[in-house]
């Protein structure tokens, strides 16, 4: 018996799909929401930095004794403090924080504030000998602002535009009341201009670097980076390992290029999958980890110190976000991969305070970096590396942070392929040909 010949089918071009309205829809949906949703995060973190400040942590130092000042005690020193800190303010753009020498220091060594505006002992005593009659021009008073590069450039960058500004007023204030109080002054003629454009603006800023941070640390932005290669390590790590698994288990298959590969089909649950994928992540993050280490360290040379607990800190991370990642793709399948990038990357980068401090970001970016773990792990690796691994610059929050990610991760993976795996939801299987 002959069997009948059948005519190959016709083959399909590339204009009959491009025709088709359903090849359209999902993917030009897709790309257009990621556009959308991409651009209002990210732009909308940036847009007014200066707009969106709330409440920047600066601190506010008197360290002025104060002097006798024609026989009344006085402490100019006090009363610039005081100005400064109940100025009006109604967007509470700044929270001043009214501290000792040694509290503000620590407050700069720990993170704790960007900068730091500081009244040096003998303040009063400069401001009374600008009215004297020495032959010899007075010595101009001097307030410090302090900076704290550690904190980024852009967080000590905008504390030392409020302090120099704030500085800047309570000097002409001081200069209007000096002026005022040498043209009524009984003893002696009119003050001669040069004195007249010292009284009316008296008080020099000195700028100093209040915690310093070593030369090859980006200008406080390592951290940052370096908290974007574990969470990128991490997450590209995971998809990759979930897909060769997939492919390794015959449930994927495998092309490079013009060649393509189907595997035999292992018969396995989505639980003992996701265990599979879960033990490949943490070991491949120890791994790259030590190259991430080797390569920014040893290769580049950026400053680091505390290296074992930087070690064991960014293992931990990636290996958290390895799991979360595994954690979301067996609950999602093929959307996993997009999930995970929304929560790892893309609503993590613009709420991570990390390039643009947390006080200057709107307050739809700091609700989500309550959670967002980018924030807690990029304060993990900020204080290793800037603030001599204090627990109170960030280090015990991103500790905690990590071993939350961690249980959550195990959590949701093991309930949701557990229940997939009872309802019979099984992974389809390849028809063999």
């Amino acid at each position: 018996m002959t069997t009948p010949h059948r005519p190959a089918p016709a083959q399909v071009r590339a204009w009959q799909v491009l025709r088709n309205p359903k090849a359209w829809y999902f993917p030009a949906g897709i790309v257009a929401l990621l556009a959308l949703l991409l651009s209002l995060l990210y732009l909308g973190g940036v847009a007014d930095p200066s707009g969106d400040l709330h409440r920047l942590p600066i601190g506010l130092v008197n360290a002025d004794r104060g002097t006798t000042v024609a026989g009344r005690q006085e402490n100019l020193g006090a009363q610039l403090v005081a100005g400064i800190s109940n100025a009006p303010d109604p967007k509470e753009q700044v929270s001043w924080r009214l501290l000792d020498r040694a509290g503000a220091q620590d407050g700069l060594t720990s993170g704790k504030l960007d900068g730091v505006l500081e009244v040096p002992d003998g303040f009063t005593a400069a401001v009374a000998a600008l009215g004297s009659t020495s032959a010899r021009p007075p010595a101009r008073p001097t307030v410090n602002v302090l900076t704290n590069p550690g904190v980024g450039s852009l967080a000590s960058s905008l504390a030392s535009s409020i302090t120099q500004a704030a500085a800047r007023q309570a000097s002409l204030q001081l200069g209007g009341s000096l002026t005022a109080a040498a043209a009524s002054s009984p003893h002696g003629g009119a003050p001669s201009n040069a004195t007249r454009l010292l009284l009316a603006d008296p008080i020099t800023v000195s700028v100093q670097v209040g915690h310093p941070i070593g030369s090859h640390s980006g200008l406080g932005l390592t951290a940052f980076y370096y908290t974007l290669l574990l969470v990128l390590s991490g997450f590209l790590g995971a998809n990759i390992i979930s897909n060769g698994v997939d492919v390794g288990l015959g449930y994927a298959d495998s092309e490079l290029g013009p060649w393509h590969t189907r595997r035999p089909v292992v018969p396995i649950n989505r639980t003992q999958t996701l265990l599979a994928k879960w033990g490949m992540s943490v070991v491949l993050a120890a791994v790259t980890s030590s190259l991430v280490m080797v390569g920014g360290i040893v290769i580049i040379g950026i400053d680091a110190s505390h290296l074992p607990l930087l070690w064991v800190f960014s293992f931990c991370a990636s290996a958290a976000v390895g799991l979360g990642v595994q954690a979301i793709n067996a609950a999602f399948g093929g959307i996993g991969q997009l999930v995970s990038m929304f929560v790892f990357v893309a609503v993590a980068l613009p709420s991570s305070g990390a390039t643009i401090p947390l006080q200057a970001l709107p307050s739809f970016y700091r609700w989500l970096a309550t959670f967002e773990p980018m924030r807690q792990l990029s304060d993990g690796t900020r204080a290793i590396l800037y603030f001599d691994a204090r627990a109170d610059a960030g280090l015990v929050r991103a500790w905690i942070a990590i071993a939350v990610a961690v249980v959550l991760a195990l959590a949701f993976g093991l309930a949701i392929t557990r229940y997939y795996d009872r309802k019979g939801l099984h992974r389809m299987v390849p028809k063999i040909a």
